[in-house]
């Protein structure tokens, strides 16, 4: 396994293929300083005996101890502990931890590849493609990186039904040593800082939608792939420091004409299963969100109950109840990704089919609760802000900057003028202001809510899963049953009754 300095030196050594506002960046530059030392915990946490049995794993094809981000789930437990070191790192980031993209699209493809592989009876080697890919992705220790999200143009029409074609990548040609591929995936969460990316479809395809069914690997300085890079740092402190300052990045991923190795492909062409690759990778990111957002309900919870204690009204009535809200969600998703993960088998849902074995015999958490718990979090997000603000008042928005506070002619007067409750610092309490100012009041803190609210799927695709996926006939007959209600004869004509 490697150590944070290791990640860095391996970033130093990548080509320049990034741009950020107008200008093309190495890899560590300072602006993304923020984002590789959020994911430089977990290595520091990998190499913590303390944390060794979350944060690590033994690799099912070397036997070797590897990070836990880079392992395939093979059993329930491997399931159970992927969300408590999400839950465990998420809360000392502060946020995301920026990492289980790589581990959700790996365990996403190993299933799906070796599915494709047994369709195609022998024809393709997908399957072995992989794991020679994720041997050396587990020995390396890489830090991976999932492009899912196609730009989609024209939402209501299907890829093959596009104006321009590349508005979701797709294969522009096939030869014999590889494949030649165009588009562009957005929202792609630290794949400036990762060192492979995983190219996955984002929808389900129809049989003639073969060039858009596709998937793969490569390194992110592959030629004729371009990364535009969006940073989401918070602001700088110069006197008064955070006591951990994450960050994270989201990039435009281009590729331009890039070629593909056949050895680098996963699924090509394969539209049923493109589109369970893209069921599957939503699937086990979904899991990834039972244990995020409960740490992120962890974090919104302190943060509010400190805000009412240094406000003086910890006490009141209308907290309690409002720090409870705040506990129910994030519990209730934490119980549903516990649930998702102890009902894990190797099985996946596929629509108008239903539930069915799947894969070579890794662990997929159970759909319905991934589905349920992360349109519960997510749903929630912007109303768990809103308490927070409740609670806080109006000082985050209107606090003053930090040279006040260090100069003499201010310093003083600011300190008398913030306190409220007179058994906490005045100093404690500006930090927890700037904390709720960060969170809250900045630009970083905005973009921070609408990811956490649409990362893994917006709550209309979970609850489109959920009710697709659901019994909801059984319930009816269940009702029928006791409110003694006889089925409707069946009308001959209808096309239905003669199935």
């Amino acid at each position: 396994m490697r150590t944070k300095q290791q990640y860095i030196e391996g970033l130093r050594k990548m080509r320049r293929n990034i741009y950020f506002n107008g200008n093309k960046i190495a890899r560590d530059d300072e602006v993304q300083m923020p984002s590789i030392n959020t994911i430089g915990l977990t290595f520091d946490y990998a190499a913590n005996p303390q944390h060794q049995d979350l944060c690590t794993a033994t690799s099912h094809l070397s036997g070797q101890k590897i990070n836990r981000f880079c392992h395939i789930h093979q059993s329930k437990e491997d399931l159970h502990k992927k969300q408590d070191m999400t839950r465990l790192l998420c809360q000392v980031a502060g946020g995301c931890i920026q990492r289980c993209m790589g581990i959700d699209g790996s365990n996403a493809i190993f299933n799906v590849s070796y599915e494709a592989d047994k369709q195609n009876n022998g024809a393709t080697q997908y399957h072995k493609n992989f794991e020679k890919w994720l041997e050396r992705f587990q020995k390396e220790d890489l830090v991976g990186c999932c492009a899912q999200t196609d730009v989609k143009g024209d939402r209501m029409k299907r890829p093959s039904q596009q104006k321009d074609p590349d508005l979701y990548v797709r294969v522009v040609e096939r030869k014999k040593d590889g494949i030649v591929v165009r588009g562009s995936k957005v929202h792609n969460s630290e794949a400036s800082v990762a060192d492979e990316i995983l190219v996955v479809p984002t929808r389900a395809l129809l049989p003639e939608e073969k060039d858009w069914a596709l998937a793969f690997a490569v390194p992110g300085v592959w030629e004729g792939v371009k990364q535009v890079v969006t940073v989401h740092n918070l602001r700088e402190r110069e006197y008064f420091k955070r006591g951990f300052t994450p960050g994270a990045t989201d990039s435009y991923t281009i590729f331009d004409n890039a070629f593909i190795p056949w050895e680098r492909v996963f699924l090509c062409g394969e539209t049923t299963h493109g589109g369970v690759c893209a069921l599957l990778f939503a699937l086990f990111h979904r899991h990834s969100y039972s244990g995020c957002k409960p740490a992120l309900g962890d974090l919104m919870l302190g943060t509010t109950a400190l805000a009412a204690e240094y406000n003086g009204i910890a006490k009141a009535s209308h907290v309690r109840d409002k720090l409870a809200e705040i506990i129910r969600v994030s519990e209730l998703g934490y119980a549903a990704g516990f649930t998702a993960s102890e009902m894990g088998k190797p099985e996946v849902y596929i629509p108008g089919v239903g539930f069915r074995p799947y894969g070579p015999g890794s662990y997929i958490p159970n759909s319905i609760y991934c589905n349920v718990g992360r349109n519960l979090t997510g749903e929630a997000v912007f109303r768990e802000a809103e308490i927070l603000c409740d609670v806080s008042g109006g000082v985050p928005a209107t606090f003053p900057y930090e040279g006040d506070f260090m100069n003499p002619e201010t310093k003083d007067l600011l300190n008398k003028y913030i306190t409220r409750n007179p058994d906490v610092s005045p100093e404690n309490a500006a930090q927890l202001w700037r904390y709720v100012g960060d969170l809250l009041c900045s630009a970083t803190g905005g973009i921070h809510q609408f990811g956490a609210f649409h990362g893994g799927g917006s709550p209309i695709m979970e609850a489109i899963a959920i009710t697709t996926q659901y019994d909801i006939e059984s319930r009816k007959k269940l009702v029928k049953g006791i409110a003694g209600i006889k089925d409707e004869p069946k009308n001959p004509e209808d096309p239905k009754s003669k199935k």
